[in-house]
């Protein structure tokens, strides 16, 4: 997603936001039992402060997360589950955001 969109925009940027920080937290408390809480609280405090920064790597190993992950190596990169990576994508991209909307009431429509 970061090499299709313009601009420089780090998943560490994202990762700072105290509304990211909220929604991983969420959804890995639907979604993952083993999740660290108590390292999620310290994270979730000093997220959107100017001097606050996080990594993936840093990310998955103190809260022990299932929905991201950064691999190293030669087929490395970050990976999201798609829930994850659909509120990524509506971060660096406002238009993304608006189809997906758009599609959203589109399949509603569509149902009733």
């Amino acid at each position: 997603m970061l090499k299709a969109k313009d601009g420089d925009f780090f998943i560490s940027d994202w990762l700072r936001n105290r509304n990211t920080v909220e929604f991983l937290g969420i959804w890995e408390r639907i979604y993952n039992s083993d999740f660290n809480y108590g390292e999620y609280a310290i994270i979730r405090n000093q997220a959107g402060l100017n001097n606050y920064k996080i990594s993936v790597k840093e990310w998955t190993a103190k809260t022990n997360v299932i929905g991201l992950k950064a691999k190293a190596g030669i087929y490395g990169g970050t990976y999201a589950h798609k829930d994850i990576a659909f509120e990524f994508g509506m971060w660096i991209s406002a238009e993304f955001k608006i189809y997906l909307i758009k599609e959203f009431q589109r399949l509603k429509e569509n149902e009733y």
